[in-house]
């Protein structure tokens, strides 16, 4: 419990949730698209294309109960919404789950299915058997130091049949020279990063099929580095992941690119089914 207190401080530490709304309010008095809002709440390596081609593995006429773990501010979730999915976000963090909420009913997503949101523990997490037809990562399974745990509870959940996508940050060959802060940790204290080989070998031994791996890697490079020429331009955004992280996600910005230059870090995608 200790721990996950830990993480949830972390997370929460800068973020600025009442000065975000009132931005919101100021900036998009109608209502901010989903676009609008991805600066704040696509919030892990590829942005928006990222998340539709995470959920571009799935199909809402087989699989419309979706788990989003780590759902954080809910740019995944909100987009799978629109799509027709049903989404559940799970996220440790309560001040990202209320938050989440708020921006949710800001946002018009007509004919969508309602959303739900969970501020709970993905080691344990508080669902039936068998109840969801799939179950997403995106950049979340990184800060968690019981992975096969989480694994073995995200099979639990899922129906047979289901399918488990991940969109992950794992370790690169020369992760030794990871940089530090990055967006998922100031320290190694809450960086938790596995091997590819680790990861599949976790997923397979905990019950899973391996349907499709994929090396994102080059494409995240390309990305950060196009959002970092963004965020060295002296301009005001109306929104931006300094909203959420504080003047520090500069140098988080940078070491992103650090870490995908030399290989301490990878971008993979995981498709896997029960």
């Amino acid at each position: 419990m200790a721990s996950s207190n830990c993480l949830a401080n972390y997370y929460q530490r800068a973020l600025r949730a009442d000065e975000v709304l009132a931005q919101i309010d100021t900036y998009y008095p109608t209502g901010p698209t989903l676009h609008q809002l991805a600066p704040l709440d696509q919030l892990h390596i590829g942005g928006m294309a990222a998340s539709n081609r995470l959920l571009a593995r799935l199909d809402p006429a087989t699989h419309p109960r979706v788990l989003d773990i780590g759902a954080g501010l809910g740019g995944l979730m909100r987009l799978g919404a629109s799509l027709g999915f049903k989404m559940t976000g799970l996220d440790i963090t309560h001040g990202f789950s209320a938050l989440n909420q708020a921006l949710t009913t800001r946002v018009k997503l007509p004919n969508s299915p309602p959303l739900a949101w969970v501020t709970g523990n993905a080691s344990a997490q508080p669902f039936a058997d068998n109840c969801l037809d799939a179950v997403l990562f995106q950049h979340s399974l990184l800060n968690m130091p019981d992975p096969a745990k989480v694994i073995a509870q995200s099979h639990r959940v899922l129906r047979p049949g289901g399918q488990l996508v991940m969109h992950e940050i794992i370790s690169g060959p020369n992760v030794a020279q990871l940089r530090y802060p990055v967006p998922w940790a100031a320290t190694p204290e809450h960086s938790h990063l596995l091997t590819l080989t680790a990861l599949t070998d976790l997923l397979q031994a905990g019950g899973f099929t391996i349907e499709h791996v994929d090396d994102w890697s080059d494409t995240a490079l390309a990305w950060r580095q196009q959002q970092r020429q963004k965020e060295q331009t002296p301009r005001q955004a109306i929104l931006s992941p300094q909203w959420v992280f504080g003047e520090q996600f500069l140098s988080m910005g940078k070491h992103l690119v650090t870490n995908l230059t030399q290989r301490a870090i990878k971008v993979v995608e995981i498709h896997v089914s029960c």
